[in-house]
């Protein structure tokens, strides 16, 4: 225990965690995250969500979920206001943590008026389109924004933020998930390129992202022919590009693909449950979205097994290399350069040493210091 924490410590905290639903994605990772090092640390955590298929996991890493329909971005939403509110009373709560709009702008309504009232936090998990609805995020106590990014992103579009309460708690990647140097093994690698024929033969590059433009594939099918026309052979795997409604979408990269010569040399997969073991096998970890984006986790995901990343040089993605692999930055949306980086790091990568940051004990242990900061000001 660190000087400063003993009273603190004494007690127990209750914490509430506020988010749409609970099926997948960077904000309901962190909810669960976050979930499971309150009760690590002797304090209670509480989720309330629409529910979803995390929910058992949830439950069984000792959390307790509260099932409200609190996400629906509607005015009938507000008729879940006072069961908040009576939810904060009867728990006691000390900390109530909103993770999207509209959670956070019914858990701020379910706060007014009510005493004692617990300490209300919110998460920028993204760069929410600039509006009054979206200025709820910038309303908590503390405004936890995952990358600089977001923080001068909530400082520009909501200059009214006291600046102090913008907290940077970056997203943190479990190195026994992600270990380092980590390689599948051979009878999976075997039923890999069984599986997935046209990847074999050449270095493997991996986009992982869902089927939406904003995530690049066109640049990355670009990058393969005309790393071809240099005469580097080379295979793609868009990782969970194909979706469910996404069929036109998926059938233009198809097309894309032919037409540029390169339809053997590309494979368009759904969401799987071995990304990393993909991500340990790639030769480069592509992440080429069009527009910045708020963090990166595939980013820390790769470099954590040691792999390079080659990514545009904006948002998130061109934070985290520029503090952990410089070498993997190329021009936002830069074509040109992409196939020159590209091709150097296919020739010689810069060795990648183990995650000293970004690491998710690191995100925990920030976050319930946080916490336990603005309870200590009570």
């Amino acid at each position: 225990m660190r000087d400063g924490e003993a009273i603190v410590q004494a007690r127990a905290l209750t914490v509430v965690q506020l988010v749409p639903a609970l099926e997948a994605g960077g904000a309901e990772r962190s909810t669960l995250e976050i979930a499971r090092a309150l009760v690590a640390d002797g304090h209670r955590s509480i989720v309330v969500s629409s529910g979803g298929r995390l929910v058992d996991r949830l439950l069984a890493e000792g959390s307790e979920h509260v099932t409200l329909p609190i996400g629906r971005k509607s005015l009938a939403s507000l008729a879940q206001v006072p069961k908040l509110r009576a939810l904060f009373r009867r728990e006691r709560a000390d900390i109530v943590h909103a993770r999207s709009r509209m959670p956070a702008w019914l858990g701020w309504l379910a706060l007014r008026g009510l005493s004692p009232r617990p300490r209300f936090v919110t998460t920028a998990h993204g760069l929410n389109s600039p509006g009054r609805y979206s200025a709820i995020m910038a309303r908590g106590e503390r405004v936890i924004c995952v990358s600089n990014t977001v923080r001068d992103y909530q400082l520009r579009h909501y200059p009214r933020t006291n600046p102090s309460n913008l907290v940077v708690i970056p997203r943190g990647v479990d190195p026994e998930e992600f270990p380092y140097g980590y390689q599948p093994d051979g009878s999976w690698r075997e039923w890999f390129f069984a599986e997935f024929a046209p990847l074999a033969g050449a270095p493997l590059l991996t986009l992982p992202g869902r089927g939406t433009r904003l995530k690049g594939h066109a640049d990355a099918i670009e990058l393969v022919a005309a790393l071809k026309a240099r005469g580097i052979d080379t295979r793609l795997l868009l990782l969970g590009a194909r979706q469910a409604e996404r069929e036109a979408y998926v059938a233009e990269l198809e097309q894309l693909a032919a037409s540029r010569g390169v339809a053997d040399r590309v494979v368009i997969s759904a969401q799987r449950d071995d990304a990393r073991d993909i991500y340990a096998i790639s030769t480069l970890i592509l992440q080429l979205s069009n527009k910045p984006e708020s963090f990166g986790r595939t980013v820390i995901e790769a470099l954590s097994l040691c792999r390079p990343v080659l990514g545009y040089d904006y948002g998130g993605v061109g934070e985290l290399l520029t503090d952990l692999y410089p070498a993997g930055r190329v021009p936002p949306l830069d074509r040109e350069r992409l196939v020159e980086r590209a091709a150097e790091l296919l020739r010689y990568a810069p060795a990648i040493g183990p995650l000293q940051s970004y690491r998710l004990a690191d995100m925990q242990a920030a976050t319930l210091a946080l916490y336990r900061e603005l309870v200590r000001h009570d």
